[in-house]
């Protein structure tokens, strides 16, 4: 028995823009990660290679350990200064939050709505030992 097989459509200009847009932000995101963990690989490796030289042989100068743990630090530095460059979203947070990076026409968020948001604790129905029990 053959079982005849529907002829493909082919694919919409909607489905293609769509998987297009997908794989440009997938690429983004792929970019900035890898960005990130090279950055951190290169500023923290030599720091943590040193660290066991260190405890194995006692061999390295004080001074340039000193310079490996600074060279780590700064990439801690740049982290902020990377985040806004290569993600809109995170940029977009930071303006909405900092008063240095905000946009002159939005509102400023209130303290209370920031503490509801953060703690998940909408609004809540009274909870008594009644109630409980």
């Amino acid at each position: 028995l053959q079982v005849p097989c529907a002829p493909s459509q082919p694919a919409s200009s909607e489905s293609r823009r769509f998987t297009t847009k997908h794989s440009k932000k997938a690429l983004k995101a792929s970019l900035t990660l890898g960005i990130l963990l090279g950055m951190f690989f290169v500023a923290w490796l030599p720091f943590f290679v040193t660290n066991v030289a260190q405890a194995v042989c006692g061999c390295v100068p004080a001074g340039f350990f000193d310079v490996l743990t600074w060279l780590g630090y700064c990439n801690s530095t740049m982290n902020p200064i990377i985040y806004p460059l290569f993600m809109r979203d995170f940029k977009r947070a930071m303006g909405k939050y900092l008063p240095c990076c905000r946009r002159p026409g939005e509102p400023r968020p209130s303290a209370i709505s920031l503490s509801m948001r953060n703690s998940n604790s909408g609004p809540r129905a009274a909870a008594s030992l009644k109630n409980v029990l």
